[in-house]
């Protein structure tokens, strides 16, 4: 029986967050180029997209490449941007006839011209769809998201649109990428990693964490059930006790 079942849809998290972690760790085990890792990892993104859609999560985000990938090997990252072209041209129809709305966030200037065209035009063809929202995670790092901000920020204090002593917890939120994102409920890594690795540092303030032993391209459905499963065996407390959550 697939765990699909045992899930309670009144109790789905709205936003789940993944670090897609173990590529090059899966295709070494198996005698095979990191690259190798990647392409198959593509396959888990279209199982995992297809899972959260199916039992109404309303917002996948997946850290695709981060800022610090920049410093992998040239060979790696230049076939890394060529199956990241070539992965959106394929998948688009999918995303369409499956009503995902396509979004990114990150540096994507810093990305080659032809990934930010491609990645642009899927955006625009998908914008309409309203099933759930895919956000990519590319060139992001969430330092760079919080320093963006602080700069956007302190340039309105300097031309006096906005007082210093209004600044809050607000404020710091409308000026990141995922301002009209909620934040993720809940955030799975994958590999047997245990950290968040500068994704989304702000925004995972309050959420539930999930890590898995299974390296990325076998990351299943059924894995995904099951850190839905995990998360809904969870109290959230919010700072609360859970005296005060059951007197409501």
């Amino acid at each position: 029986m697939s765990l699909k079942s045992t899930i309670d849809l009144n109790n789905l998290p709205e936003h789940v967050a993944i670090v897609m972690d173990g590529n090059g760790r899966w295709a070494k085990k198996q005698g095979k180029l990191r690259v190798f890792g990647h392409q198959n990892g593509v396959k888990s993104v279209r199982n995992v997209t297809e899972a959260a859609a199916e039992i109404g999560v309303k917002y996948l985000t997946l850290y695709a490449f981060s800022t610090e990938n920049w410093n992998r090997p040239k060979l790696e990252i230049t076939a890394l941007m060529e199956l990241l072209v070539s992965t959106i041209k394929k998948e688009t129809a999918t995303l369409m006839k499956n009503n995902i709305r396509l979004a990114a966030i990150g540096d994507l200037n810093s990305l080659p011209a032809k990934c930010q065209n491609e990645l642009l035009t899927a955006i625009e063809e998908t914008k309409n769809n309203t099933r759930m929202t895919l956000v990519l995670a590319l060139s992001y790092s969430s330092k760079w998201d919080i320093t963006n901000a602080v700069k956007q920020i302190s340039q309105k204090v300097k031309e006096g649109i906005l007082d210093v002593n209004q600044i809050n917890d607000n404020t710091i939120t409308e000026h990141l990428s995922t301002s009209a994102i909620p934040n993720p409920e809940l955030m799975i890594r994958t590999s047997g990693e245990y950290r968040i690795s500068n994704f989304l540092l702000w925004e995972l303030a309050y959420s539930e964490l999930y890590f898995t032993e299974t390296f990325w391209p076998d990351f299943s459905k059924e894995e995904f059930y099951a850190a839905i499963v995990d998360f809904q065996k969870r109290e959230r407390r919010f700072g609360k006790t859970s005296e005060q959550l059951k007197a409501k």
